[in-house]
C-alpha cells in the first residue's frame, strides 16, 4: 500500500481545492482519502510526500484523434510514411499524452482497436483508450476522405478500420455493427459539415436523414454503445439531439437553439465544444477553414455559456490530431478564456469527462473505490490553468496505481 501526502487535493465532485489530505492506494485502487493530520498511517505503508504539491485526478480528453497528423490528403491516405513508421509515431504520441497528465482518452476516429489493446496489455505506454474506429456519415459527409479533386484513396482499406460511409437506415445499422465488430467502444457519426470539411459542405449543412440518425442511434444503444455526434448547427444538430445521442461534439451554434439545450439538459446529453482545434483552424487552416473558424468564434463562446446556463454538462475534448499532439490541456485554457472558471474547466476534464464516457464509477475523482489515476503538479491549476499545458507543471503521473 502507498500513502500519498497531498499539500493540496482537487475535489472534482465539489470543484474545490482541499488541504491536509492523504490518499491511500492499494494495487490499482484508491482505498482511502482522509485528513492527513488525523490519519493513522500503518508502519508498513510506503509514504510518498507531496506536501508541497497539488494532486488532481488523472485528466481525460473526450475527443482526440491520436492517429491523425494533419489535414493534408496524403497524410490522411497514409502516403507520406510506411504503416510501421506511422504506428511508431502513434506510440510516441501516446507516451507523450500520458506523461502530460492524460490518463484516459476517447479517440473520435482513425485509431484501430489494436492500439487500445496493446496499451491494455502493457505492450506500449499510453492513456487508457476508448476507440470509435471511424466516423460514420453518408456519401459526401466528413466520413468520406476525398481529395479536393474528388478522388478516393487508391489504397486497399485496412480490415481493422472499416470505411465509415453508409447510406440509408439499413446501411447505418450495418455500419454500427461493423464498427462494434472491429472493437469500437463508442460510435461516432457526423450529421453536419465542419470547419475542415470540403469546400461546399458548410458547418450547418445536413447530409444525413432523420431516419438514418434514428437507425444509427437505436442500433448503437441496442449494442450498449454510446453515440458521439459531430454537429455544429442547423437541423443536423437539433435532430441528432432529438434522436437521443449521448454527446454533441463541437456544437458551435447551440446557443441559437434554446429548446435543444433544454432537451440536452433533461436527457443528460453532454457538450464537448473542442475550442482548441478551432484556434488552429483560424490560424493555419485552409482558406475556407480559416474563414469558417474565424466567423464561428463568437458563436462558439456563446454556445458554451448558453449550455452552462441551461444546465448542460460540458466535457473537455481537444479534437487534436489535425494540428498538434501533446498539449491536450490547451483545451482547459481555452474553456477558461471562453468563460468558464478554472474550477469548472478542471471538472470538465475530470469528473464530467468521466461521466461523458460512461466511466464515472471508476474514474474522474480521487474517491475511495475509484481507479488510482492521479497527477501531481508543482503549481495550483486553479490559480494558473495554463500551467497544465504541455505538462509544464506535471511532477508525476500515476495510472492504475502505477507511477509511470
Amino acid at each position: 500500500m502507498k500513502a500519498i501526502v497531498c499539500g493540496k487535493l482537487f475535489d472534482s465532485v465539489k470543484g474545490s481545492m482541499q488541504r491536509d489530505r492523504i490518499l491511500f492506494v492499494e494495487d490499482h485502487l484508491i482505498v482511502g482519502n482522509e485528513s492527513y493530520s488525523q490519519s493513522k498511517i500503518p508502519s508498513d505503508v510506503e509514504i510518498i510526500d507531496f506536501n508541497d504539491s497539488t494532486v488532481i485526478p488523472g485528466l481525460i480528453d473526450c475527443h482526440d484523434h491520436l492517429a491523425s497528423f494533419g489535414y493534408d490528403i496524403a497524410g490522411r491516405w497514409g502516403l507520406v510514411e510506411s504503416q510501421s513508421q506511422r504506428y511508431m509515431r502513434i506510440a510516441s504520441v501516446l507516451r507523450q499524452t500520458l506523461e502530460t497528465g492524460y490518463t484516459t482518452v476517447r479517440d473520435a476516429g482513425g485509431l484501430p482497436a489494436g492500439i487500445r489493446d496493446a496499451i491494455t496489455e502493457n505492450l506500449i505506454p499510453g492513456p487508457r483508450m476508448l476507440v470509435s474506429i471511424n466516423i460514420i456519415s453518408p456519401t459526401g459527409g466528413i466520413g468520406e476522405h476525398l481529395s479536393s479533386s474528388g478522388h478516393q484513396s487508391p489504397l486497399l482499406g485496412d480490415p481493422a478500420m472499416p470505411s465509415g460511409v453508409a447510406n440509408g437506415a439499413i446501411e447505418m445499422r450495418t455500419k454500427v455493427r461493423e464498427m462494434v465488430r472491429s472493437g469500437a467502444d463508442v460510435i461516432k457519426f457526423a450529421s453536419t459539415g465542419g470547419a475542415s470539411s470540403r469546400s461546399g459542405l458548410e458547418p450547418t449543412d445536413m447530409l444525413i436523414t432523420r431516419s438514418e440518425i434514428d437507425a444509427l442511434v437505436e442500433e448503437s444503444h441496442n449494442l450498449g454503445k454510446k453515440v458521439m455526434c459531430h454537429a455544429l448547427g442547423g437541423p443536423g444538430l437539433t435532430e441528432s439531439i432529438e434522436a437521443g445521442v449521448n454527446s454533441i461534439e463541437h456544437g458551435t451554434f447551440l446557443h441559437k437553439f434554446p429548446a435543444s439545450l433544454d432537451l440536452m439538459a433533461k436527457n443528460s446529453i453532454f457538450f464537448t465544444p473542442t475550442f482548441s482545434v478551432y484556434r488552429h483552424h483560424a490560424e493555419k487552416g485552409t482558406p475556407h477553414g480559416k474563414r469558417r473558424a474565424q466567423e464561428m468564434a463568437l458563436d462558439h463562446k456563446k454556445s458554451l455559456m448558453a449550455a452552462i446556463n441551461s444546465g448542460v454538462k460540458v466535457a473537455a475534448g481537444t479534437d487534436a490530431g489535425g494540428w498538434l499532439h501533446g498539449n491536450n490541456a490547451e483545451e482547459l485554457t481555452a474553456l477558461v478564456e471562453a468563460g468558464m472558471t478554472p474550477s469548472q474547466a478542471l471538472q470538465s476534464g475530470t469528473i464530467t469527462a468521466a461521466e461523458c464516457i460512461g466511466l464515472d464509477g471508476e474514474l474522474g475523482s480521487l474517491s475511495p473505490g475509484k481507479i488510482a489515476d492521479l497527477v501531481v503538479l508543482n503549481k495550483d491549476p486553479l490559480q494558473s490553468i495554463e500551467s497544465l499545458e504541455f505538462g509544464k507543471s506535471v511532477s508525476l503521473v500515476m495510472k492504475s496505481g502505477l507511477i509511470i
